[in-house]
């Protein structure tokens, strides 16, 4: 079962990588290699710039939005996040803004309405396009999470810049369980820095709303398995009551409810991906977490992924199967 969606728009380029399982077709002057977990890694040279897409699984009612415009004036490398399964294209509203880039800059982009780019001809362009699912992002997520660029001066992206360019580079010879870890790696630095950017959203000013949020987050990651953890015990923990709980999550954008089960589902998900807990039941997994039912847990972990608890783990351990022979 595939997590990738529908095929890129564009022909296979004689020259590109067939390692793993199967290669998402390219333009001219691009480089693919498909990696574990759903994610297609794509490296394009080719003037003028362009992003892949992606046919919507239906047509939108009504004329789409134009595209925004990204504009870069310098030479070097630009990273992109193209993310499937968002419904696709949006009713025309306001035209969008354009938007200046730097070397650097990770964007995150929709594939089926992705933004024109205005480059110059030395732009590298280095592209991972993975299900918005994989990253824990609901639809209503995916307009916000497009709407700006993460610099290289950011905290978060300091770190995954340089990562996810190496990653690229390294995606074309990497072999299982090299590949895969890395692929899991980058998977799951992308959800973090998803959350982090819809979390900055919030609109709080510094030094109010901030610190008690980030204790408050420590704090659920700490008690993850813990299957009585509430809203109610963490309002209790940090002094404040259940409806300002409530209040602070609306305003990041979420519930504690929805980021609670988005964490525990991310932990299980890595779990099963790791060979040293192949012979862990899926229901262990799960009680590990703070999942009290195998049966909700299986539920919510195919409406947040596309497949089942057991699918996945088949999935993840394809690779080492073909690499071992």
């Amino acid at each position: 079962m595939s997590v990738t969606g529908t095929s890129l728009i564009g022909r296979r380029t004689a020259g590109a990588s067939t390692a793993g399982p199967s290669t998402a077709g390219t333009s001219p002057g691009s480089r693919a290699r498909r990696m574990p977990m759903g994610l297609d890694i794509v490296i394009r040279d080719a003037v003028p710039a362009c992003l892949p897409r992606e046919r919507p699984p239906y047509a939108a009612p009504g004329p789409a939005a134009r595209p925004r415009r990204l504009i870069a004036r310098e030479s070097g490398e630009y990273l992109f996040v193209g993310l499937r399964g968002t419904g696709g294209a949006s009713p025309a509203r306001k035209p969008a803004a354009d938007v200046l880039l730097g070397p650097g800059d990770i964007c995150f982009y929709d594939v089926h309405q992705p933004p024109e780019l205005d480059f110059p001809r030395q732009a590298r362009l280095k592209v991972f396009l993975l299900s918005r699912a994989l990253l824990g992002l609901a639809h209503s997520d995916v307009p916000r999470l497009t709407h700006a660029p993460v610099t290289p001066t950011s905290r978060l992206g300091a770190l995954l810049s340089p990562f996810l360019s190496d990653f690229a580079d390294t995606a074309a010879v990497s072999r299982s369980p090299v590949g895969d870890m890395l692929a899991w790696n980058a998977v799951s630095l992308l959800s973090t820095l998803a959350g982090e950017q819809l979390a900055d959203q919030g609109g709080q000013e510094p030094g109010t709303r901030a610190p008690l949020m980030s204790d408050i987050l420590d704090f659920i990651d700490l008690r993850l398995s813990d299957a009585d953890l509430s809203p109610e015990t963490i309002a209790r923990a940090h002094h404040i009551s259940v409806r300002y709980l409530h209040k602070l999550f609306r305003e990041e954008g979420t519930t504690v409810g929805r980021l609670i089960q988005r964490r525990r589902l991310a932990e299980c998900r890595r779990a099963l991906t790791l060979r040293s807990a192949e012979n862990t039941t899926i229901a262990a997994v799960a009680h590990r977490w703070g999942f009290a039912s195998p049966t909700h847990f299986s539920r919510v972990f195919r409406a947040a992924y596309g497949m089942s608890p057991s699918e996945w783990r088949e999935f993840a351990g394809r690779g080492d199967r073909e690499a071992g022979g």
